[in-house]
């Protein structure tokens, strides 16, 4: 199990700052709409964390995997939330 952790905390690492480096490169005003058009991800990495899950066999596997699982859906919900907002900024304010 030693073998994998290492390359796997590298590639996690390496993830972490490619993803801020590029996120910290767009603009503000982009922000929004990148994350709206981005929200299929999110339930791609949700289904990633559900099969990680059903294969999970040791109690740390299993609550790594529940730990994915919860913070993929809060992503993804959090997302559409987000473009909620965004989209009710358009709508017209008439009474």
């Amino acid at each position: 199990m030693i073998e994998g952790l290492w390359p796997a905390l590298f590639i996690f690492t390496l993830a972490g700052f490619t993803g801020y480096e590029v996120i910290g490169r767009v603009p503000v005003i982009l922000h929004t709409p990148l994350m709206s058009g981005s929200n299929f991800i999110h339930g791609i990495v949700l289904v990633g964390a559900m099969i990680a899950l059903g294969h999970a066999h040791t109690p740390m596997q299993q609550f790594i995997g529940f730990l994915g699982v919860t913070l993929a859906a809060l992503n993804a919900v959090g997302g559409y939330v987000v473009t909620e907002r965004m989209l009710e900024m358009f709508e017209d304010k008439k009474k």
